[in-house]
């Protein structure tokens, strides 16, 4: 499987995908910039975390006008998968090709640590294979609260969209476990048509060995059992 990774200015959890995708998961890796027309026949397009041109103004609200992010739109459009965690979710989110938005954490303050999440479905390539447990997964960011309105939150449960809620060691979905105000303590969500995924946790800093925690190769592992199968 054919992986794309694309780089805006400021992305820098490019490399760590990149060598989770490569190195770990033994795949083919792209590397997209952002002013690319071409995505390369990439069979998935990822979109890191870090930062992107203009967050000054919102996150991700100038990145998406980037020409890559023509070609990504009609990848999805056409049944291709797409994956945005951190930056790259809201980039998806501005972007239209998930529903909802990210808003500044409760308190303004940027996070960075440890946090748990645990699988909200099993109807995604994504999530399909993923333990039934809580997985530590690292955050890190300053405008990672989850929002969307109540006809949205709705349709998101009806069509069982999300992918991920926060959620303590034990499993438990507890207020005192979301780390950032998030609606209805959601950490990921897929577009209807189960193609494009966006979190922000960062599973690709949760995926080697030699860092002690291998919880968010689960992901990688679903998605590569669905796929190639």
């Amino acid at each position: 499987m054919k992986f794309g990774v694309v780089i805006f200015p400021g992305s820098n959890c490019d490399e760590d995908m990149i060598h989770v995708l490569g190195t770990v998961m033994g795949q083919p890796v792209e590397r997209l910039l952002h002013k690319d027309h071409d995505l390369k026949g990439v069979d998935m397009v990822v979109l890191p975390g870090g930062f992107s041109f203009g967050d000054y103004l919102r996150s991700g609200a100038i990145a998406r006008f980037s020409p890559i992010m023509q070609e990504v739109a009609a990848h999805a459009k056409k049944g291709g998968l797409v994956f945005g965690v951190c930056n790259g979710f809201q980039v998806l989110c501005e972007a239209g090709l998930v529903p909802g938005a990210l808003l500044h954490n409760e308190g303004q303050k940027f996070i960075a640590r440890n946090t748990w999440i645990r699988s909200a479905t099993k109807r995604t390539a994504l999530t399909n294979a993923v333990p039934d447990k809580a997985l530590k997964i690292p955050i890190a960011h300053g405008e990672g609260r989850y929002h969307a309105d109540a006809a949205t939150l709705k349709a998101l449960k009806d069509n069982d969209q999300v992918l991920f809620r926060y959620c303590d060691a034990e499993s438990r979905v507890l207020d005192t476990a979301n780390p950032n105000g998030s609606k209805e303590n959601i950490a990921g969500v897929c577009n209807k048509e189960r193609n494009v995924f966006g979190m922000m946790p960062h599973p690709e800093r949760a995926a080697d060995e030699r860092l002690g925690n291998t919880d968010g190769k689960s992901l990688f592992t679903s998605l590569l059992q669905a796929v190639l199968a």
